[in-house]
Parts: C-alpha cells; structure tokens; sequence
C-alpha cells in the first residue's frame, strides 16, 4: 500500500467506515487501507461496499464489506459481532452514513406571500415524516452504529471515533431545515461524545467538509447542460478559495487527528475543511 501524506501508522488497527457505498467515505476507507488498516466497510448497498473493498484488496491491503443499516440497532450489533470475528477488535470507527431527502427540503430559499396556495414546496409543506428521516439518518446513524462499535474500544489504547458533521452546523444554508439541524446535532454529539468516553481511551472528534461535488449533491450544483446552477455561484462566491474541494483534500485532516501521536490531546474538535467558508462572512 502506498505512504500517506502524514505517514500516520495505523498497521494492525481495525476500522469501521459506515456509508462506505459513497463517494466521499469509501476514500476514507482506501486511505485507512493505505496506511495499514484493516477496513471494514458497512453500507445499506452491500455491491457498492463489496466493489470498493475488492479495489482496497486489489492494492494490497486488508478489508471486508458488510450490509449494514445504521439505523437498525440489531443489525449494527450483529454486524460489530462479525466484524470482530472476521477482522478483530474495532480501533476506529468512521461514522460517516448520513444525506438529505427532498421531502425534508423547500423548494425556494425565501417565503414569500401567496406561497401557501402556490404550486411549490414551502415550509408549510414540509413532509414531518421525510424531516424525520433526514434527522434520524444523520443523528440516530451515527449514535447507534457508535454504541455498536465503542463497546469493543472501551479499555483499548489508541482508539477513535470521527464524525461527519458539515458547513451547515456553523450557519444553517437554505432549504435544507433537517439537514442542517441533523449536522448540528453531531456537531454537538462529537463533544458530548469526547467528554463521556475520556476516561475510558476513547478520543472522539470530527470534520466538517466544506463544499465537495459528487454524485449525491450534482443535481444541486449543476444544469443538465453541465453549466454550474445559481446556487453553485453563491457557494463559490462565499468560498475565499473560489473553488469545490477535491476528495483528497479531506485526507490530511482525517490522518492528523486519527494519529495517535500528532492529536495525542485532541478530542471534541469540529475541524473544517472547507476553503475559507465558515471564516467568511460576505464582506
């Protein structure tokens, strides 16, 4: 496997990477994998799981894909079983399952008069169910599969949790109510989490990326015909960076305070990542 830019050691640690089926978090699992860990990846879709765990297996490095549904309590304990069996005791635990749902999301970023009666999507027709979903998701997705995969860190050195929180923590961005209150809420956790497990060798932190294109959010950020939508103009005008991040530019960050000696004493931490965003304020 190759170095990693921090040649950040994690040879014979196991880690557990929730939402492994996606973009973002299957890198995470490659980059775990290259710098000596046994990954397992857990996803609702267990083919995309499957297929990034051979292309690990293919450079080399050790990890397994389980079906997993982070919301499912039973499921992730069996699940944390397995893995223990199959790959030993979980060192680090990635919680990085989570999205949005359109009927947690309004149509238009400002309410305006005669939007009640209007054909669009406004506050008031927010669906609870869909608001619901998004919060569980996110929130009960990352407390569950913790409770899951914790217990076997308790008492270990050198363990760590890292949550997924986002920009929407800082400062709600439009539209999107359950998402950003969801992303708040792990922000919040990740300290509560790093205060409860601080006796026990349990460092708990997290990242906040900033604004990355993939497959989940392109509809959101481009026209059919390629060209970026209006939105993507104000996400880049409110980035001093002026640009999207690239995947690998999470590596860095989830390396630091995954190693044991460099973040030795950081636990509870929020790190954005994210070109500027959350120090800009417009003018």
């Amino acid at each position: 496997m190759n170095k990693n830019v921090l040649n950040t050691d994690l040879t014979g640690k196991v880690a557990v990477v929730t939402g492994a089926g996606g973009v973002l978090c299957s890198n995470f699992a490659k980059v775990l994998a290259r710098a000596g860990a046994k990954v397992a990846l857990l996803d609702l879709n267990e083919e995309a799981a499957k297929q990034f765990a051979s292309e690990i297996v293919a450079e080399g490095g050790v990890a397994k894909a389980y079906a997993c549904n982070v919301l499912d309590k039973e499921i992730c304990y069996a699940v944390a079983e397995q893995v223990e069996k199959d790959l030993g005791k979980c060192d680090i635990l990635i919680n990085g399952a989570g999205g949005n749902n359109p009927k947690a999301t309004t149509d238009k970023e400002y309410f305006e008069i005669g939007d009640i009666d209007a054909d669009t999507k406004s506050f008031f027709d927010l669906d609870a169910g869909g608001v619901g979903f998004v919060f569980n998701l996110n929130f009960l997705g990352t407390l569950i599969p913790t409770q899951a995969f914790a217990r076997q860190m308790v008492g270990k050195e050198g363990c760590n949790i890292l949550n997924i929180s986002s920009m929407n923590a800082y400062t709600p961005l439009t539209k999107i109510p359950a998402y950003s209150g969801a992303k708040a809420a792990i922000s919040n956790f990740t300290q509560w989490l790093a205060v409860h497990f601080s006796k026990v060798g349990i460092r708990v932190n997290a990242i906040a990326p900033g604004f990355f294109s993939t497959k989940q959010n392109a509809k959101l950020l481009w026209n059919d015909d390629g060209t970026p939508t209006a939105r993507t103009g104000k996400i880049l005008a409110a980035t001093p960076m002026g640009r999207f991040g690239e995947d690998k530019e999470l590596e860095g960050g989830l390396l630091f305070l995954l190693n044991d000696k460099a973040a030795s004493f950081i636990t509870g931490v929020v790190l954005p990542i994210d070109g500027g965003f959350s120090a800009y304020s417009g003018v």
